[in-house]
């Protein structure tokens, strides 16, 4: 949702930046977001390191079929597996929509590559990595470097403090967290992802229910639903997912939503073992759970497709920046928080979007303004518009936790993005084709992955990729 600054005539000037600028940039995190970003800051000039925990580029999209010992994902002391993948995964988002704009996402001839139009994750991890080693990122990246602290020094400078990781050691990586390896830079970029900690739905009379529970941050595969009868609560794309994936081999699958409407409760159609509920009510200790509209049945396992929330826990910045209901802030267009703009920023925050453009168009402007190319507004004009846009989220009843949800506004913001940094704004056949691909779900869920009719909209793409790839040989 883009909110027009209330107060558009009052301008506070803002110190001038040198132009243009080279700036030393910390990058924590080495998935799509802080590839995007690498990529952009070193077309501006700027000298980066990424800082990556994994062995791999990739974050969430590095599949893993390991676990986290606690699987609703509520124990701090929890060994953290850093994606949320499931071995059947397969993207909801054509690859045309889904890839970079400075690198399509187009099929391979690649031995062992996904060349379907909606892959599955394996051939996103590979694109990935086609795309860092298309723009010889990986030199970038120090792997294995987890990020313990980041804060503010004496000199308006950033000290990043990172530790070497090593499950298999973990007494060496205690001792080298105290000392650690200290740098300093003039700019942090946040792209520390949004998959792994979880969000759990309350539920009354749950200490006492004596089923298992599960986050689907922990799901990978159904054969542990063997016979069981499950409630799955959520109605995201995960959710669908993973309620008929697990429908293989569940006895019966509940999936509990608000979102349903009442005409659609009960069985869903071309299914023998699913059931669309309202949401749960409260659970008994004999097995119960009780849905909102009066029917209950017996379960084995509740399984949480909530989401998640956002999680900083290396960064200081005295409360400047917090996290309250989920809600990162007080930030300036989901990027900059405005008393430490632009020094430190977030990628990725927005969510129901297509992320991979979305993280071309913050990274494109966070570059530019750290370089002083692109002016950015004052403090007070930040902090205004910000005013303004949290109380039109107030004034229309939308919760602090969908602060970061763009869903359809997500092309005005990337245009308005693009409009300040000077880049193109979205192409037409992308937006059209997210929209179509997003008609097509919702009215053939089981197909919309193998079964299309935008042809057309293809064909618009594949004559933009072609003349990309002009430029590219030129």
């Amino acid at each position: 949702m883009i909110i027009p600054n209330p107060n558009p005539t009052v301008r506070v000037p803002r110190p001038a930046m040198p132009t243009p600028a080279s700036r030393t940039v910390a990058v924590i995190g080495a998935g799509a977001a802080g590839l995007s970003a690498a990529l952009e800051l070193r077309r501006e000039g700027h000298r980066v390191v990424v800082y990556e925990r994994e062995t791999q580029i990739g974050g969430t999209w590095a599949y893993t079929p390991e676990t986290e010992n606690d699987p609703i994902g509520l124990d701090p002391t929890r060994k953290i597996v850093h994606t949320s993948l499931y071995a059947s995964l397969r993207t909801n988002l054509p690859r045309e929509v889904m890839g970079f704009r400075a690198y399509p996402f187009t099929a391979t001839e690649k031995p062992g590559r996904d060349p379907r139009r909606f892959p599955g994750h394996g051939e996103v991890l590979d694109y990935l990595r086609d795309f860092a080693d298309e723009f010889q990122l990986g030199e970038l990246v120090r792997f294995g470097r987890e990020v313990f602290h980041v804060g503010l020094i004496d000199n308006r400078k950033w000290v990043v403090k990172s530790k070497r990781v090593n499950w298999e050691l973990e007494e060496e990586e205690e001792e080298e967290e105290e000392n650690g390896e200290n740098e300093s830079f003039d700019a942090v970029v946040v792209c520390n992802g949004h998959y792994a900690e979880p969000r759990i739905a309350e539920i009354p009379g749950i200490d006492e229910w004596p089923g298992k529970q599960i986050h689907s941050h922990n799901y990978r595969v159904p054969d542990p639903f063997l016979d069981q009868v499950v409630v799955l609560i959520g109605s995201s794309a995960s959710a669908d997912d993973i309620s008929r994936d697990i429908a293989k081999v569940a006895k019966q699958v509940h999936i509990a939503s608000r979102s349903f409407p009442i005409g659609d409760i009960g069985k869903l159609s071309g299914h023998d073992n699913i059931w669309l509920q309202s949401m749960i009510n409260s659970v008994r200790k004999d097995g119960a759970v009780c849905f909102q509209d009066g029917n209950t049945i017996y379960a084995d396992i509740i399984l949480h497709c909530t989401g998640y929330k956002y999680h900083f826990p290396f960064l200081e910045t005295n409360d400047i920046v917090t996290v309250e209901e989920n809600r990162v802030g007080p930030l300036y267009k989901h990027v900059f928080p405005p008393t430490l703009a632009p020094w430190l920023s977030f990628v990725g925050l927005p969510w129901k979007v297509v992320p991979f453009p979305l993280f071309e168009f913050q990274t494109k402007w966070i570059a530019g303004v750290l370089s002083g190319r692109i002016p950015l507004e004052s403090t007070e004009e930040m902090k205004a518009d910000i005013e303004a846009f949290y109380s039109s989220l107030e004034e229309s009843g939308i919760p602090k936790r969908y602060t970061h949800k763009i869903g359809d506004q997500q092309f005005e913001y990337n245009d308005l993005l693009a409009a300040k940094s000077g880049a193109p704004p979205t192409e037409e056949w992308r937006k059209e084709m997210y929209f179509v691909t997003g008609r097509r779900k919702r009215s053939t869920p089981e197909t919309y992955r193998d079964q299309w009719e935008d042809q057309d909209l293809i064909s618009l793409a594949n004559q933009c990729f072609d003349k990309l790839n002009i430029a590219f040989k030129a």
